[in-house]
């Protein structure tokens, strides 16, 4: 059973769309916004609200890449996988960053790929969090990852 304070944000967040024609998404973006994910609670509040029913509003959430239904990790690591930065290491650097992050506490960092991150010309790219980072090397991701961890 969840908590009121769990389900508040998602109550508020319901009321603030009541009545608008098309609210599922703009609720769930809001939802994922608040919470870091979408979680079972509120898809039943949600779908509740809404007079959808459960199965429908989970089908919007996993059809839709951009949803989570789990909270995620501390930190997110996107590295480009776009034609200039794979010309410059990006798929050694991603191999290496999988190795790496694999000695990393579980739900502190999640690897993910994303085709361009507008730093061609200074690449491979990638970003923590939303922190751009141009020109990493395996060394430089190691640096980089090692000074997230003491928190600088």
């Amino acid at each position: 059973m969840m908590s009121p304070s769990h389900s508040e944000p998602v109550t508020s967040i319901l009321a603030a769309h009541r009545g608008q024609p098309g609210a599922l998404l703009p609720i769930l973006h809001a939802v994922q916004d608040a919470l870091g994910y979408v979680p079972d609670y509120a898809v039943a509040q949600i779908a509740n609200t809404l007079n959808l029913s459960r199965a429908e509003v989970h089908g919007v959430v996993t059809f839709y890449h951009h949803f989570r239904i789990t909270p995620p990790a501390s930190h997110t690591i996107q590295i480009c996988c776009a034609e200039a930065c794979q010309s410059m290491g990006a798929e050694r650097l991603t191999r290496h960053a999988e190795k790496s992050l694999a000695q990393v506490s579980e739900g502190e960092c999640e690897l993910h790929p994303v085709y361009c991150l507008g730093l061609c010309a200074n690449s491979p790219a990638m970003m923590i969090d939303d922190q751009l980072h141009a020109r990493v090397t395996p060394e430089k991701f190691d640096r980089l990852i090692k000074k997230m961890g003491d928190g600088k």
